[in-house]
C-alpha cells in the first residue's frame, strides 16, 4: 500500500523543511512542494492560474502514485482551506493509498522569526510576514488533519512525530 502525506500550514511554519526530513526518513519517498507548481514571476493569483496550478499538482501526484518505485509521497503546500486539499484528493486514484493529513501551526512570533531568516537570505520579500500571520487563524479551523505545533521543535523532530503517527496507525490497522 502506498502512502500520501499532505502537509499544510501558513508560510514559514516549516512545511518544506519538515517534508524534506520526512522524505529522508521513509524509503522510496517522493516529495512535491506545491510552490514548485506555481513558480511564476511576477506571482499572480487569478482563477485561471489557480486552476492550472491544481492541475499541475494533480498530474505530478498521479505520476508518483502510478510509479512502482515510489512507496510514499509527501505533498506540502499552503492549503488554507480544507476544500483545497479535498479537491486535489478527489482527483487522485486513492483506492490502495493510505492518506495522512497534517497541519503545521506556530505562534505568530515563531513564524515571523523564521520568515525574517528567509528574508535576510533573500528567499522571500518583507511583505510575507504580514500575509503569513494573517493566514494563521485559517489553520485553527477543522482542516480534516492532525495539527502539530512547531514552536520550539526542529524540522527533524516534527518529521519523526509525523512518521511515528503514520506507523502507529498502520500497526493498529493490522
Amino acid at each position: 500500500m502506498k502512502r500520501l502525506i499532505l502537509i499544510n500550514g501558513t508560510m514559514g511554519v516549516g512545511k518544506s523543511a519538515v517534508s524534506r526530513c520526512i522524505q529522508r526518513l521513509l524509503p522510496a519517498c517522493a516529495l512535491l512542494d506545491g510552490d514548485w507548481c506555481w513558480n511564476v514571476y511576477p506571482f499572480s493569483v487569478t482563477e485561471e492560474s489557480k486552476r492550472r496550478v491544481i492541475d499541475h499538482i494533480v498530474t505530478v501526484l498521479r505520476g508518483y502514485l502510478d510509479c512502482a518505485d515510489v512507496k510514499s509521497i509527501v505533498f506540502c503546500w499552503v492549503m488554507q482551506r480544507r476544500g483545497i486539499a479535498e479537491s486535489i484528493l478527489a482527483r487522485l486514484p486513492l483506492g490502495d493509498v493510505k492518506v495522512g493529513r497534517f497541519t503545521l501551526t506556530a505562534s505568530p512570533e515563531a513564524v515571523a522569526a523564521r520568515l525574517r531568516g528567509d528574508i535576510a537570505a533573500g528567499l522571500r520579500d518583507e511583505d510575507v510576514i504580514a500575509r503569513s500571520v494573517a493566514y494563521l487563524p485559517l489553520y485553527a479551523q477543522d482542516m480534516g488533519s492532525v495539527k502539530i505545533t512547531t514552536d520550539g521543535l526542529t524540522a527533524s523532530e516534527v518529521a519523526r512525530e509525523i512518521v511515528r503517527s503514520l506507523q502507529w496507525e498502520e500497526d493498529h490497522e493490522a
